[in-house]
């Protein structure tokens, strides 16, 4: 492999402030494969002990803090982090693939989530009365103890620090296993943050999967573990947490269902809000739109609408300022589109590849694939009722609204879905049978889901929710503090009240 022009960067094992030295692992440049964007640490057993021993060492004198002193912290991370949000952003496209645009808002969301999470500092330390029978009742909410993060690859810097940000205002000192795949910027990030914590407060152990990340989630110094990814990983997680009785909180994908219903209104504003909503990030976002259902009397406008727009789509290396969509972050994910978009055309499918090709020439030199509309899928093919995470969407016909709502809700996956209409209240009760965890209405894209109302899958897409104060909340334990006015105010003593103290002479 050859190095590109661009500076090398290295993603360290950090414990108390200190890098520890590790063999390490190349970190590749999914637009250019040739090209070594830096190096990873190859952490495992060792290091994730180092740095859990030294959360536990951090924790008490963080967690004793008042929450506006931790916020306090964070938002001096926060100004430190602002100043390196450009070279981060040029960054995660060199090691994701994403467009400029995209990995923009991956690198400016670590200052703003913590920014957000450290104005929730006076709810974190509010306690509230609790109604008693007798006395006085308080309940108040205490930190867990050091938590692990274990972060995905596809947005690794905004959904790490979403994370964090709870973790963090809570009281928690964390442990972070960066994604082998784009472990980069979230290193550089996590630097950041740390130097304005006290040490200790973050640790990051870039390794594997089976060794940085499984001898984390079994240590058994760590207390709650916070992970996003596949629902096979997510599996293992449980399980690993388990022998020592973890809390988890999780986010395992989704296969987002959109329904389009006879009321809908098909015009270029809803074909732009789709080709957003399907292609985002090459597709490798959690919440896109993964199958669209479409009533049969709007199913032949709405595909040459939306196919017509998505034609239009330049695919190349995310630096280019005229691409629109990068290449796929990983092989494995351009072999699997590829896979599902051979088995469409086996079963007799539609597959209308569209999209330009952004430089030909060097077309396969990185993990490319161009926009794919699958149409006449058969719905129980592999593309409609798996995660495809790519470039690639079936789009299927139906006649009743009840049997589109079974078929979007007949899976195992329910992190979001939506349902779009001209006409907004018949819109709300059809999205009020999907099961998923949000339920848009004529929306369903990155950035349709604010931090002010709760993010999260039902079924097998995950446990728990992120955002707002909830996510704070659920890093910590609660604990009520019971107080008698007086000995004795407890009534039901029975036969306990005729005992008397005997005093020895």
């Amino acid at each position: 492999m050859t190095t590109g022009t661009d500076q090398t960067h290295v993603a360290p094992v950090l414990v108390g402030g200190e890098e520890l030295p590790t063999p390490t692992a190349p970190v590749v440049n999914p637009a250019r494969t040739d090209e070594v964007v830096g190096e990873h640490a190859l952490g495992g057993e060792k290091e994730v002990d180092a740095a859990a021993r030294a959360a536990v060492d951090a924790f008490p004198a963080w967690a004793a803090l008042p929450a506006a002193e931790r916020a306090a912290a964070m938002l001096r991370a926060a100004d430190a982090l602002d100043g390196i949000r450009e070279d981060q952003a040029r960054l995660i496209t060199r090691e994701v693939g994403k467009v400029m645009g995209e990995s923009r808002a991956d690198a400016a969301g670590a200052a703003a989530l913590l920014r957000y999470f450290a104005s929730l500092a006076d709810e974190v330390d509010r306690e509230e009365a609790a109604p008693v029978t007798f006395g006085r009742g308080w309940i108040r909410h205490l930190p867990m103890g050091p938590v692990a993060v274990i972060s995905p690859w596809n947005t690794p810097v905004l959904l790490t620090f979403m994370a964090l940000g709870p973790a963090l205002i809570a009281g928690n000192t964390i442990v972070v296993k960066p994604p082998e795949i784009a472990p980069l910027a979230l290193s550089r990030a996590l630097a950041v943050l740390a130097a304005e914590l006290p040490p200790g407060v973050i640790g990051s152990v870039p390794g594997l999967g089976d060794a940085a990340g499984a001898a984390l989630t079994a240590h058994p110094l760590i207390r709650r573990i916070l992970f996003t990814g596949s629902i096979a990983t997510g599996q293992q997680v449980m399980r690993s947490a388990a022998a020592t009785v973890k809390s988890v909180g999780m986010e395992l994908g989704g296969n987002d269902a959109a329904l389009i219903l006879e009321s809908a209104r098909i015009d270029e504003a809803l074909a732009r809000e789709f080709v957003a909503g399907v292609f985002a990030a090459s597709g490798q976002v959690c919440y896109n739109v993964k199958r669209v259902y479409v009533h049969r009397s709007l199913h032949d406008e709405f595909v040459e609408a939306f196919t017509d727009l998505a034609a239009q789509l330049t695919v190349g290396d995310g630096l280019d300022p005229h691409t629109a969509m990068g290449p796929l972050t990983t092989r494995e994910g351009w072999e699997r589109t590829q896979r599902l978009r051979a088995d469409s055309d086996a079963r007799g499918a539609k597959v209308t590849t569209v999209g330009v090709k952004r430089d030909p020439a060097n077309w396969d030199g990185g993990h490319f694939q161009l926009p794919t509309v699958v149409t006449g899928i058969d719905p129980h093919a592999e593309l409609v009722t798996n995660e495809q995470f790519g470039p690639i969407i079936p789009v299927l016909a139906f006649d009743d609204e009840d049997e589109a709502l079974r078929q979007a809700n007949d899976t195992e996956y329910g992190l979001a879905g939506s349902v779009w209409s001209a006409d907004p209240d018949h819109a709300l009760r059809v999205a009020r049978r999907l099961e998923a965890g949000t339920a848009f209405v004529n929306v369903h894209r990155v950035g349709a889901s604010p931090m002010s109302v709760p993010f999260g899958g039902v079924k097998q897409s995950g446990i728990g929710r992120t955002h707002g104060i909830d996510s704070v909340r659920a890093c910590m334990e609660p604990q009520a503090v019971v107080c008698a006015d007086d000995h004795g105010a407890l009534p039901g003593l029975g036969h306990f009240a005729q005992l008397r103290l005997r005093r020895q002479p």
